[in-house]
């Protein structure tokens, strides 16, 4: 991400006008705006790839898989994010057509630009969402996923899947998924 020196604090409300007319995506965190930084065909065909199987699994039910361009908003911590998948079913959320604030479940495909964050302070906002059950990081160097679960004492567990697993038990949503189907069409040269 990188911060547009020349802004002054912005109002949630003077940021959601401003990112409907950018063609540049911002994140928004407590009234500073940060342009985002492009992806590559790793990336997109990971994130495209699990955006087509919640979106299977999730047909005709009650939630909704949100792909790349619609924000999490973070009222507590004041600031808009753009994960690049959120499942909501909060039928509050089909009230606000730019952004959602009730996801479940939140995937981050990760890169060397955000990695950093999205495993450090972008998950701690992240864990300030009440609805929010999971918060999985795919890695785009090796097979592996990181799932983080919400249990009911409030508390995060972690659990590591690599090239080796199967298949990845997605609980938020009661989907289980074979994670060479989340890396098909993906060249990724294992280190060993």
């Amino acid at each position: 991400m990188i911060a547009l020196s020349d802004c002054q604090y912005l109002t949630p409300e003077q940021y959601l006008q401003l990112e409907a007319e950018s063609p540049t995506k911002h994140e928004y965190i407590d009234g500073e705006v940060f342009a985002m930084a492009g992806t590559t065909d790793t990336h997109n065909t990971i994130s495209l790839n699990l955006a087509v199987l919640l979106r299977n699994h999730l047909r005709g039910t009650s939630c909704s898989v949100y792909f790349a361009d619609i924000k999490a908003r973070l009222d507590e911590k004041n600031c808009f994010y753009y994960p690049d998948l959120l499942v909501t079913c909060e039928t509050q959320d089909r009230e606000t057509p730019t952004y959602k604030r009730f996801p479940k479940l939140i995937v981050e495909v990760l890169s060397d630009s955000t990695e950093a964050f999205d495993r450090g302070d972008k998950f701690n906002d992240y864990q300030t969402l009440a609805s929010l059950e999971e918060y999985i990081l795919v890695n785009t160097k090796h097979q592996r996923l990181e799932i983080f679960r919400r249990t009911k004492g409030n508390i995060w567990t972690f659990q590591s899947y690599g090239a080796d697993a199967q298949n990845i038990a997605i609980q938020s949503i009661d989907l289980t998924v074979a994670i060479a189907d989340i890396y098909e069409d993906v060249e990724i040269i294992e280190s060993k």
